[in-house]
């Protein structure tokens, strides 16, 4: 069975993680969460109320980290997946999330990201010259790291699929399934 990685860790967006891990499980993919220690970790809900410039936090599920980043093997997965949240904040400053993104860009094999991904896009150093979505306050930061920022429910720029947030998660996950299906053609 092809095997398929998630990277997130404690404040990663709860739909952000269940949804493509559920729904690449679906599609016969063994999926593996990797986070900076195996341990449970605890996501979080972001919504969108009236009033609030801005989303809010709640405490959202709590899943259990198969594998931490340091014994992550990115040569065992066929693709990537980076969701949003907070996690991409400070999981971007781990040296293994680095090694491991870098891997998948340098063998130009398929990562899907959202929201708050391009932060650990950046860090790892793959997101200049490159097209992506993101939450769109991110917007200066794809810029400042060389990328070019689209508001898009599903940015494909090579290897990438990319969008905004949870609310499109639709047309993000059937163009990454769509991208991994080609892939397996070929």
């Amino acid at each position: 069975m092809e095997k398929i990685l998630i990277l997130t860790g404690d404040a990663g967006e709860s739909l952000e993680v269940m949804y493509p891990y559920q729904r690449l499980k679906e599609e016969g993919y063994e999926v593996h969460i990797a986070a900076p220690e195996k341990k449970k970790i605890q996501l979080v809900v972001h919504d969108f109320e009236d009033g609030f410039d801005t989303y809010t936090e709640k405490p959202g599920y709590k899943i259990d980290a198969d594998l931490a980043f340091r014994d992550v093997r990115p040569e065992d997965y066929i693709a990537l997946v980076i969701p949003g949240g907070r996690a991409p904040e400070y999981i971007r400053n781990d040296p293994d999330f680095k090694r491991i993104v870098k891997y998948f860009f340098e063998k130009n094999e398929p990562v899907a990201e959202l929201c708050h991904a391009p932060l650990g896009l950046a860090a790892a150093g793959v997101l200049n010259g490159r097209k992506t979505a993101a939450y769109p306050a991110l917007a200066p930061d794809v810029t400042i790291a060389g990328g070019e920022f689209v508001d898009g429910a599903a940015v494909i720029d090579g290897n990438i699929v990319s969008a905004r947030a949870w609310p499109d998660h639709p047309e993000w996950m059937r163009a990454f399934i769509k991208m991994l299906r080609e892939k397996n053609k070929s």
